[in-house]
């Protein structure tokens, strides 16, 4: 009954402002409520209290006690939404498939599959040393076991 109460204050509040996104929802023994938002164009603090009052002013503490925490998905985190991929389009990636670790820019992101590419020096064809070649996958969903953004300073 509380955690279908909480589900409907939050599904309203994500349709309300639909940049935002649901990464991850929790409720503990406790009643310690636990949401990890994402945005198209990132998460502010504004946001969080927006959904953090959408659930808490619409609850009433005298029938449940709670505790709420309400918060952006971190910049190391996994991605786990395909939203994420869209939004992180000209970043570079580490992607962990079923068979492969893959380095590279995140250059398109469709309803099934991401493409990656990057720089790799192969063997010329004739004669010695090396080549810079450009190299690109594409990669389905279902093959992602982790990908998660390359923080560069």
């Amino acid at each position: 009954m509380f955690k279908t109460k909480v589900e409907n204050l939050l599904e309203n509040a994500l349709l309300e402002r639909s940049d935002l996104f649901l990464i991850d929802f929790s409720i503990q023994g406790d009643n310690h409520i636990k949401v990890v938002i994402d945005g198209d164009q990132g998460v502010s603090v504004e946001d969080c209290m927006f959904v953090s009052r959408a659930i808490e002013h619409n609850l009433d503490r005298e029938e449940e006690d709670f505790s709420l925490e309400v918060m952006s998905a971190g910049a190391t985190s996994p991605l786990v939404n395909k939203r994420q991929y869209v939004k992180n389009k000209s970043r570079e990636l580490k992607v962990k498939t079923t068979s492969d670790v893959i380095e590279g820019v995140l250059v398109n992101a469709t309803e099934n599959e991401i493409t990656l590419e990057w720089k790799a020096k192969e063997a010329k064809a004739i004669g010695k040393g090396k080549v810079l070649v450009k190299k690109q996958a594409n990669i389905a969903y279902q093959d992602i076991v982790e990908a998660k953004v390359m923080i560069k300073f």
